[in-house]
């Protein structure tokens, strides 16, 4: 092996020695305690042009939320299959402003959701790490949203730095 690729070997097995035992002196971040806040929400949904393909769909989503959130939102949502026949996809990002169990700030919640006939509609949406500002800056946490009789309803997990 000639001198110049010993050296190198050398010197990426030291880097690699030094990340582990940063990493394993790197402590462990304390697990917040969880909070929750519900109420209903009202949604407005309407086709855009901005779908980069002609397969999939693209929509503005606007929310009023009540209850424990006080909030409006802004955002975009893209969709793909036949939800006539049952069978779809979506993902969604929005960005949330207004009032959480009255600490007041803006935060960003990302959504994806499938559905299929005769399997539950399966959703995930989740608070965009990093997003939160003013009075909720730090936060993380995830949505359950329920539709029911044609009513919007969410309880919303979350966790803020004290």
């Amino acid at each position: 092996m000639p001198l110049t690729r010993l050296r190198h070997s050398f010197h990426l097995v030291l880097a690699l020695l030094c990340a582990t035992a940063l990493i394993a002196q790197t402590p462990t971040p304390k697990a917040l305690p969880m909070t929750q806040a519900s109420g209903t929400f009202d949604v407005k949904v309407l086709p855009t042009t901005n779908a980069p393909d002609p397969s999939l769909s693209s929509h503005s989503v606007n929310k009023t939320f009540h209850g424990g959130l006080e909030a409006t939102t802004v955002g975009e949502m893209y969709s793909a299959g036949d939800p006539a026949k049952g069978s779809a996809g979506y993902v969604a990002i929005e960005r949330v402003t207004g009032s959480l169990n009255g600490r007041t700030g803006t935060f960003a919640i990302i959504h994806m959701a499938t559905m299929q006939p005769g399997v539950p509609p399966q959703m995930a949406i989740t608070i965009v790490p990093g997003s939160g500002t003013g009075e909720l800056t730090g936060i993380t946490g995830t949505f359950t949203i329920t539709i029911a009789a044609g009513k919007h309803s969410y309880t919303l997990n979350y966790s803020l730095p004290q």
